[in-house]
């Protein structure tokens, strides 16, 4: 997917608008191969929106969105292509009726992967995860912790050479919250792929995230290493905002 140098995926000029009015402006925006990117902001600032323009699931106003070098069509057949590059996770666990297997495998079964080929694919990620041992549990009685556990397994079985997190962790108590991150990070380590994580939690950002974007009012108010970020917010609006989120 990637070509060698350029980005992974890209997006010039970007603007999305609902209505009349322009939600997100984002002029350049680049994640290369492996990079994890995290995007920061207060409440209605846009990063969810803009995670899920990355993602494919909006179509933007103006503006170009590049994968691997080549702007995305946005027809449905090459969308479907693109998309199965990427996997996508949400602040809330999307676990269906069955087993917390088979819903960690349900990824891999929309995509035509053979039922007991899909289980035995994603079985290690539950091991990874720590939660194998409830692989036949209903999904229903799991708690939001190992439901959450159960959705990056999901989205980690389909090998995706981006991975999208929308707040992940933000449904967890604090315990949980801190102990996913560091077997996430631990995960991510080993098996490296490009990330952009949504998160108001600055020790998220710090842990998972080489680069940072802050947004505000739909707009990119600083983009880069985050130990330079935090070093030297460009605003006084920035360094509020790392500190409100440390």
């Amino acid at each position: 997917m990637a070509t060698s140098g350029g980005p992974l995926l890209e997006a010039v000029d970007l603007q999305l608008a609902r209505g009349r009015r322009t939600v997100l402006q984002v002029p350049h925006l680049a994640l290369a191969v492996g990079e994890r990117l995290a995007l920061v902001g207060p409440n209605g600032a846009g990063k969810s929106t803009l995670l899920e323009t990355l993602a494919l699931l909006h179509r933007p106003a103006a503006g170009v969105v590049r994968v691997a070098g080549a702007p995305v069509r946005w027809e449905a057949g090459e969308l479907v292509r693109l998309r199965r590059r990427m996997a996508v996770v949400f602040q809330r666990s999307l676990l269906l009726r069955g087993s917390l297997l088979d819903n960690a495998a349900l990824g891999l079964r929309l995509r035509g992967v053979p039922a007991a080929e899909a289980r035995a694919a994603v079985r290690p990620w539950l091991e990874r995860l720590g939660i194998a041992h409830l692989a036949a549990r209903p999904a229903g009685r799991v708690s939001v912790g190992e439901a959450q556990r159960a959705s990056l397994a999901r989205a980690l079985a389909l090998d995706p050479e981006v991975l999208l997190l929308d707040e992940p962790f933000a449904a967890l108590d604090s315990l949980a919250r801190r102990q996913l991150m560091i077997d996430l990070a631990a995960l991510l380590n080993a098996r490296p792929c490009a990330v952009v994580l949504v998160t108001h939690d600055w020790r998220e950002v710090r842990h998972l995230a080489e680069r940072v974007a802050v947004l505000f009012g739909g707009q990119v108010a600083q983009m880069g290493r985050v130990a330079a970020v935090e070093a030297r917010p460009a605003s006084e609006a920035v360094a509020a905002l790392i500190a409100a989120a440390s």
